[in-house]
C-alpha cells in the first residue's frame, strides 16, 4: 500500500517538475527583453517568474529525490513472512522432509500374536 502511494506521488511530482521547467524561459530570453522583446510582458514580470518558478522547481526536485530514496528503501525492505528473495526460496525447497513415523499396528485380539514368518523358498524336487 505504501509503495503504491509513493509511486503515485513520485509520478505527480515528476510531471509538476516537467511542467515548471517548460514554463520557465531560458537565460537567453532576458537579453531579448532589454531590446524591446516580448519576454518582459510575461505573466510574472521580467524577473519575478525566474525567482518563483526556480524556487518551486528546486523544492519539487528535493521532494523528488526524497521520494526516490523512499521508494528504493521500500523496494529493498520486505517483511519476514514473505521471504527475503530467491536464495531463501531455494533453501526452503532443498530442505529434506522430516521422516514419517510408522503408524502403530492395530490390535484385533487380546492374545499375543507371533510375527509372520518369512515365506520359505520352494524346495526343488529331484527326480528319482
Amino acid at each position: 500500500m505504501l509503495t503504491t502511494v509513493l509511486i503515485v506521488l513520485h509520478v505527480l511530482v515528476a510531471l509538476a517538475i516537467i511542467g515548471l521547467v517548460l514554463l520557465q524561459h531560458g537565460k537567453g530570453a532576458d537579453m531579448g527583453s532589454g531590446f524591446g522583446g516580448g519576454a518582459s510582458g510575461s505573466l510574472f514580470g521580467a524577473t519575478g517568474s525566474a525567482n518563483f518558478l526556480s524556487r518551486t522547481t528546486a523544492v519539487l526536485a528535493a521532494v523528488f529525490f526524497v521520494l526516490s530514496l523512499a521508494l528504493a528503501y521500500t523496494a529493498t525492505r520486505k517483511p519476514a513472512e514473505e521471504g527475503g528473495g530467491v536464495i531463501d526460496v531455494i533453501r526452503q525447497q532443498q530442505q529434506p522432509a522430516p521422516p514419517a513415523k510408522p503408524a502403530p499396528a492395530p490390535e484385533t485380539s487380546s492374545a499375543p500374536q507371533s510375527p509372520p514368518s518369512a515365506p520359505s523358498a520352494p524346495e526343488k524336487q529331484v527326480p528319482q
